[in-house]
């Protein structure tokens, strides 16, 4: 079922000056079972909050009652600043994870990313107390250090295309394999990077995670 929101178009101050935002928040009444972060993929190869990807997974966390914010990283469309290589980024992310914060007190908060930004918010998202739950889609596996994640025993949910060109399916499983706590890898068959015609199928990933791990989810 699509759930209401309202949708506000705004600045986050951010390390290097503002970044460019969108949130979604239901119309619903009662508090928020969660609040989520989405970052987007690579800047410098056309990556931003617009994205395909990054969408559709708004749209599915916005369908479950879950307010999402979506930013573009320094550099990209209207955000101030210039790229720096996943470095200065994390202190992006975690502008954004602090203002949702501040929206959502005691809520508890999620962050997800795809490509590049699973790399660079995923990493932000274990360390942040706040953060109770991860997803990534897309880990670009082939070319980006997740050796990070061994010590993270959050809650994590992969969803990675079978033929995804930036992280070999074999390396992705060795990846998820070592790490601690819960987590979950669900392969897209026939899928690439961006999930070209399987968008449907990332829906039902991210949904079918969600909802199992909060029953109160389905009534929304």
């Amino acid at each position: 079922m699509r759930v209401a929101h309202d949708s506000r178009t705004f600045f986050i101050d951010g390390p290097a000056g503002r970044l460019e935002s969108i949130l979604w928040t239901p119309t619903r009444s009662g508090p928020a079972t969660l609040a989520a972060v989405i970052c987007h993929p690579h800047p410098l190869f056309g990556g931003t909050l617009h994205n395909k990807v990054v969408y559709q997974a708004a749209k599915s966390l916005d369908a479950l009652g879950i307010p999402v914010l979506r930013f573009n990283f320094r550099g990209a469309g209207l955000s101030a600043g210039s790229h720096d290589r996943g470095q200065g980024e994390q202190g992006d992310v975690q502008a954004a994870v602090d203002f949702l914060a501040s929206e959502f007190p005691d809520t508890p908060l999620l962050v997800a990313g795809f490509s590049f930004g699973s790399w660079v918010g995923l990493r932000v998202g274990c360390a942040d107390l706040r953060v109770t739950e991860l997803i990534g889609l897309g880990i670009p596996v082939n070319s980006s250090d997740f050796s990070y994640l061994k010590t993270c025993t959050k809650p994590k949910l992969f969803v990675h295309g079978a033929n995804d060109e930036h992280g070999a399916r074999n390396k992705v499983a060795d990846v998820v394999a070592e790490l601690p706590g819960e987590n979950k890898l669900v392969y897209v068959e026939d899928a690439d990077h961006f999930f070209a015609g399987h968008l449907d199928q990332l829906d039902q990933a991210i949904t079918e995670w969600l909802t199992l791990r909060h029953p109160e989810l389905h009534s929304l």
